[in-house]
């Protein structure tokens, strides 16, 4: 199964893995059917998850929903400690998750929108470099693991700055790796091979580091950190298999 991951997640196109990835676990799901791990977002039980990964990484791959860590940790925050399932808000999802764009689909009190530059579950396909919208125009962005893979990520940060509404706020993960204090990246390094041993994967263009949080407020926001530790347990971490190394990242439009 690690093997078969590794080669979907490496060699498929993200349109078709998007297209048939609910197929895929479906068929697999029987394999995994016990009690020692749950999905928040589902509230299905396995005896595990799925490798997900380049590597194949164990356990990480929800075969209900198709989340991640990532996923989880944001669901724990949005359902838990905002207000987003209750206040009306008008919501710009770029990249949409799988696990989240049905559900928030179905919220009576959001008016959501989706984007990507290429997804074939988004409303909308557009470069977030350049985004062909007005200013001041949502209460709420979500934009997650993209600004690895785009030329410029201030650019992009920016424009996601420019497009949200003054006192919104805004949740824009990327992989941070927590032993460089700086980010890095190599704009002479192109082919994809250099770039999966330099950045961690072949369609990655930078390796956030520490300084992350930094970025985010160059482009102008105010940034809160959400540490899932202060508020389960080492037991309930593992048991949603979150990753409790990984800080959320809340980007706030200060009104002026």
């Amino acid at each position: 199964m690690n093997k078969l991951i590794r080669f979907f997640v490496t060699h498929i196109p993200r349109p078709a893995l998007i297209r048939f990835s609910f197929l895929f676990v479906a068929l697999v799901r029987p394999f995994y059917y016990g009690r020692n791990v749950e999905c928040p977002i589902c509230g299905r039980r396995f005896r595990s998850f799925l490798p997900y990964g380049n590597q194949g990484q164990p356990n990480r791959l929800c075969p209900g929903c198709l989340s991640l860590e990532r996923h989880r940790l944001m669901w724990f925050y949005l359902n838990h400690f905002s207000q987003f399932f209750t206040t009306p808000a008008k919501v710009l999802h770029v990249a949409p998750e799988q696990p989240f764009i049905y559900r928030f689909k179905e919220c009576k009190n959001l008016v959501y929108h989706t984007a990507d530059l290429l997804s074939p579950i988004a409303d909308m396909h557009f470069n977030i470099m350049q985004i062909p919208l007005d200013d001041n125009l949502y209460d709420v962005v979500f934009c997650n693991h993209v600004l690895e893979h785009v030329n410029d990520d201030l650019a992009a940060m920016k424009e996601l700055y420019r497009v949200m509404k003054p006192d919104g706020w805004a949740i824009l993960q990327v992989p941070v790796d927590p032993r460089r204090t700086l980010t890095y990246e190599d704009k002479s390094i192109t082919r994809p091979k250099e770039r999966a041993k330099a950045f961690g994967q072949y369609d990655h263009l930078r390796v956030h580091g520490l300084d992350y949080p930094q970025r985010l407020a160059s482009a102008g926001f105010e940034v809160d950190t959400f540490d899932i530790n202060d508020h389960l347990t080492p037991v309930e971490i593992a048991r949603y298999r979150l990753d409790p190394s990984e800080l959320l990242y809340i980007a706030r439009k200060k009104n002026p």
